[in-house]
């Protein structure tokens, strides 16, 4: 499986901030709501939750949770590899940062309505 993880500070949504949706590159499911992306300064994409039902939460195993790895998250629909979540950090109200590639999302923006907004 492709599971490798992009270099911090290079993906494209790293240090993006529009209003829209985020959808597995790989088969369009909606995983994030730009209202859930915060900055963490970590060099990836970080968002405080996913929308329901969308991600799938993968423990690492014995070995490596042992070792301090985080859970994988996975698109719940085809199974692609997103990122890592990492818990306890304190950064928002949830004190989860979903820890992101931007190579396995696609941004959608929000659209606008027929009065422009």
């Amino acid at each position: 499986m492709h599971k490798g993880t992009e270099a911090p500070f290079s993906g494209e949504y790293d240090n993006f901030f529009k209003k829209g949706t985020y959808v597995c590159r790989r088969c369009g499911l909606p995983l994030y709501k730009s209202d859930s992306k915060f900055d963490a300064h970590c060099g990836w994409p970080a968002f405080d939750t996913e929308i329901a039902g969308a991600v799938k939460h993968v423990m690492p195993d014995f070995t490596h949770k042992m070792l301090g790895a985080a859970d994988e998250l996975e698109c719940a629909r085809c199974g692609a590899h997103l990122g890592h979540l990492f818990k306890g950090e304190g950064f928002t109200k949830t004190d989860e940062r979903h820890c992101v590639n931007s190579i396995s999302m696609k941004f959608i923006p929000e659209k606008k309505d027929d009065d422009g907004k």
